[in-house]
Parts: C-alpha cells; structure tokens; sequence
C-alpha cells in the first residue's frame, strides 16, 4: 500500500490530499520525526527519520500530522485484508499496509495472477482510495522485490525467465534480510548486487553469514520456497517487547524502574492473551546520545507476570548499565515463550505460591480495567507518570506480528 500512513491521512482529509504531508510523532513528548510522508513531501527531500524542524526548513508549507490515526490505519489495513480474502485464504501479513498473497489456487477461477494484481489495484482504489503496488512472482523474495520496483500504482512482473534480467543488477540491499550491517558485509566481499550474491559461492556465504548466508543464496536465486500463510493459522510468537522514549531524560534508578514496570503490565496482559509464559528477558537502553545497548538473560523458571519480568529486566539494568549518561529511550522484552501450561520446574528456595497470587492478582486488575475503564486500578507507584508520554496507555495491539 502506497505511503500508507499519508495516504490513509489524505482519504480523511482530502484537502489536504495535494499538499505536500508528513505524519510525525508528537514534538512535545519527543517523538517530534517523520514516519511517513507522501510523493510531493518527497519532491522536498523530506525522509523518514528527518526531525519536525528540518522538515519544516526543507518546505515551509508542509502539512504535518502530529497526531496519527493508528485507529484508521488498523481499519483500512484490514479492509484491504478482506478484499484481498475474496480471492485467496493464503494472505500473509507483513506489517499493516504489506502481505502476500498466493493465487494458485485462484487462477481458474479469476484468470491469470497479473490480472487479478491489476483487479487488487483497481478494486483499492475505488473502494478505499488508496492506491498499491504489486509485484508477481514464483516467490515470496521476489513478489516483494517486485512491489518495490513501480511505485505508485502500479505491476510488477519477475517470472523465471526474466528475473535475473530484472533483479540481479539490482544492489544487494534489495533482498530482505540484508540489511544495513549485512550489506557492509557483503560490500566488503565485494558482493554488492543481487547478481554478486547469486553468483557466489554458497559455502562462502555459510562461512560469513550462517545459515543466513544459504538463505539469501537461495532467494538471490529464486530457490526459496517459503510457502504463505493462511491468514486464519497463528503465527508462532517467538518474542513480546514494548519499549518507550520518555518525555525527559531519567537520571535516577528509581525512574527506570517505573518506567519498566509501566512497559511490563503491556507485556503481561500480552502474555496472558496468549497463554504463554517468558522464559527469557531482554533490556534495551538508548540514552541521551541515542547510542544503543542491549542486555539478554535465560530466566531461571518462566514468567508472566508483570511485577515478576519487572524485576528480573530492573535487576540486569542495575548489573550492566554504567550510568555515564542518561536515559532517554526503554524497552524491555520477553523471549523463549512456552505455552502457560507446560510443566514448569520448580526450585525449592522459590516462593511459587505468592508468584502464583501476584498473576492472579495481575489478572484480575486487568479485568476491572477492562470493564470499568483504563487504569481505574493501578500500582500506586505508577501514579506519577510525568516521565511517560500521555499517549502511553493501553493499546490492544491490533498489528499481526509482535
């Protein structure tokens, strides 16, 4: 889907529909950058990433959206889904405004796939008022590649007898799951398109990559043969993290912990809604410079409760964070997630039976708050929440992927 956000902002407001339009975080609470932007914001050199103030630097007369419709993005991504179901059950997402789609099993019925691809776009477009791109092809890696390469509204077609024609010459950037570091990589190697990629040897690969570098090999090849998804089957879900930029910096242990403990009730009601359990924590700081760290650790029982995660991820921040600078950005994350009625092993100097009451409690505070409103029960300690961004409540997560 074509500049998604902007676009979705244009169908509600087509006033401003000509206008050069950039959707951006909230300035007040720090989010104050660009995380999308249609075709005429473009024309003015305006990226993704790029600050409010450059942006209004680079056009004057630049519409910005401070306060996005997350709400309306979620609607028009699942119409789109339920117009894409009236040709396939195969329909795997890819974020909010991507999936693939498989037609095999449609062809007899619509024609071939380039014709029901130019149906899709016709049928959005008269029906939502947005506009997509869409790529065809023998394989994920390529239908991918190939909605990338015609933009906006338009078909792409990458068959086995012009796909290294068309996608070899193309910089080895292009393939998914080669991203910035693995390109350097490569770079290094002197592996700078799909065709270098394609053309190397794959023990080669194996050795600088894993078994990431067979992979790629694969699908610079078109040998991948990662089947989609029904859209009704369940995803495994292989992690859940929630992570938060302040509205100032914290400076003290005590902050971080609220604001951890803040994170871990989103976790912990996600968990539950999922019947699984965390086995594993992980804990990533950004501070005042924007420099990046990151702490992991195996649990030594599996969790699900919030005040339990927020404890073990507070205990690895106090282990491993310096303090030479404050810290503007948290996220905590859980991983090695099992099923909440596996066995679980007990350890003889645990106190299971008051973890046991604190995730029932936890449950039953998540219930009232359901029923009678966000946060009528709350942590007292929660209660002051000037470090967090008001739009920080609750939010049900309506993405398909964690």
């Amino acid at each position: 889907m074509n500049n998604f956000y902007s676009s979705v902002e244009c169908v509600l407001d087509p006033s401003i529909k000509d206008k050069p339009v950039a959707v951006c975080g909230d300035e007040k609470e720090r989010h104050g950058i660009v995380v999308a932007r249609n075709y005429k914001a473009r024309e003015y050199g305006i990226t993704v990433g790029d600050p409010v103030w450059k942006i209004r630097k680079k056009c004057p007369d630049v519409v910005i959206v401070d306060k996005p419709h997350y709400e309306k993005y979620s609607e028009y991504s699942m119409r789109a889904k339920e117009i894409y179901g009236r040709y396939t059950d195969y329909i795997e997402p890819m974020g909010l405004d991507e999936c693939w789609l498989d037609v095999t099993e449609s062809i007899r019925l619509f024609g071939k796939p380039a014709k029901i691809a130019d149906e899709l776009r016709e049928t959005i477009k008269k029906e939502l008022g947005l506009t997509i791109s869409v790529g065809v092809s023998f394989t994920k890696t390529f239908a991918k590649l190939g909605s990338d390469l015609k933009k906006p509204d338009a078909t792409t077609i990458i068959s086995k007898s012009n796909f290294k024609k068309i996608v070899w010459p193309l910089p080895v950037s292009s393939i998914i799951g080669v991203g910035r570091r693995t390109e350097k990589l490569l770079n290094k190697y002197f592996i700078n398109t799909v065709g270098d990629l394609a053309n190397e040897k794959v023990e080669r690969l194996e050795q600088l990559l894993g078994k990431n570098g067979i992979s790629l090999y694969n699908a610079a090849n078109g040998l991948d043969d990662d089947p989609v998804s029904k859209y009704d089957e369940i995803e495994e879900v292989k992690s859940i993290s929630h992570g938060i930029t302040t509205v100032k910096d914290l400076e003290t242990e005590e902050d971080v912990w609220k604001t951890m403990l803040m994170l871990t009730q989103e976790i912990a009601w996600k968990l539950r809604s999922k019947n699984l359990r965390a086995g594993g924590i992980s804990v990533s700081i950004r501070d005042s410079e924007l420099m990046w760290q990151q702490y992991r650790r195996k649990l030594k029982t599996t969790e699900q409760s919030a005040m339990s995660i927020a404890k073990h991820a507070y205990e690895l921040f106090k282990e491993k964070y310096d303090w030479h600078k404050p810290v503007r950005n948290v996220t905590v994350g859980t991983m090695y997630l099992v099923p909440d009625d596996e066995p679980v092993e007990l350890n003889i100097l645990d106190n299971y039976m008051k973890d046991e009451k604190i995730e029932k409690l936890e449950s039953v505070v998540e219930k009232i708050n359901e029923k009678y409103g966000e946060e009528v029960v709350t942590m007292a300690t929660l209660l002051d929440d000037s470090n967090l961004p008001k739009a920080r409540r609750k939010i049900k997560y309506n993405d398909e992927k964690d």
